[in-house]
């Protein structure tokens, strides 16, 4: 007989899995639009960034922190969705605001998972973007710089260093995830009501995944406009000053730059991202 104990780990250790093998897919298939919109978006410009030569720089950060950083989100996120759930039921399955419930609901469990995701996806980018945009030869050579800043600056400092743009970065997926995640699972949950089926399968998860992920693609790409520029500039610089700075120089229009190509890429990432998720998770909840 199965213990209560790996009842209730089960969902966690699927989305761990899950979410690990979805972040690694995702990031490895679409790395090159990913670089061209790093490069789209540099103050440097499109070809002295590297126009569309060495697409594939920086992925092997991408590869090393891909299957973590989707599985602290998965992980976090399932586990808030998961506490929403006992507290509702502890309560006779009352609904605390009512239809708004659940899209709160997957709005907060998101969030928590975003920020959580963030401790390894922040110098993962910080490497990876420094070497897209030929700042460096390569993901190695630009975590060594940074590391060998550690006579002048400190330890604190490097770290600081490596966790540059930690702030907009939440600032910028805290809107994505409260856009994207809401409305994936309202239109699986609008799925399974047209079918009458307890499930959905991968293909129409990768579906939804990519009209979410489109959506909340093109909403937030201000955001990552400035991100993108904090993590590539020469000095460390508050993202307001560098927000003033982006409108003197280069206008309102430089924060829609690389919207092409960020929407494509997480409309295509989000359709193998939750697409694959689904197809794991699936897999992995079938009975033995």
């Amino acid at each position: 007989m199965e213990s209560p104990v790996s009842k209730a780990e089960s969902p966690f250790a699927r989305a761990l899995l899950a979410g690990a093998l979805a972040g690694t897919t995702v990031d490895l298939s679409l790395y090159p639009i990913d670089t061209l919109k790093t490069r789209l978006q540099s103050s440097t410009g499109f070809y002295q960034s590297g126009g569309f030569r060495g697409i594939y720089a920086g992925v092997g950060s991408a590869v090393i922190g891909s299957a973590p950083g989707a599985a602290l989100f998965f992980v976090s996120y399932e586990w808030v969705k998961l506490l929403f759930k006992r507290a509702r039921e502890a309560d006779e399955g009352k609904k605390w605001m009512g239809d708004w419930s659940e899209p709160i609901e997957h709005m907060a469990a998101a969030s928590v998972g975003e920020v959580a995701a963030c401790a390894v996806r922040v110098p993962t980018e910080v490497v990876k973007q420094r070497a897209q945009a030929k700042q460096h030869q390569s993901s190695l050579a630009a975590l060594r710089f940074i590391l060998g800043q550690r006579r002048d600056i400190g330890v604190v400092g490097v770290w600081r260093e490596m966790y540059r743009g930690w702030g907009i970065t939440v600032m910028r997926e805290v809107p994505f995830t409260v856009i994207q995640f809401p409305l994936w699972e309202a239109l699986k949950e609008w799925r399974r009501r047209r079918t009458g089926k307890d499930g959905i399968t991968a293909v129409e998860s990768g579906v939804f995944g990519s009209i979410a992920g489109a959506v909340a693609a093109g909403v937030t790409t201000p955001l990552d406009v400035l991100k993108t520029r904090l993590m590539l500039a020469r000095d460390r610089e508050r993202a307001g000053l560098m927000l003033v700075r982006i409108l003197r120089e280069s206008g309102p229009r430089a924060f829609l730059a690389g919207m092409g190509p960020r929407v494509l890429w997480i409309s295509a990432g989000g359709a193998v991202f939750l697409g694959s998720y689904q197809w794991a998770y699936n897999a992995m909840d079938e009975p033995r």
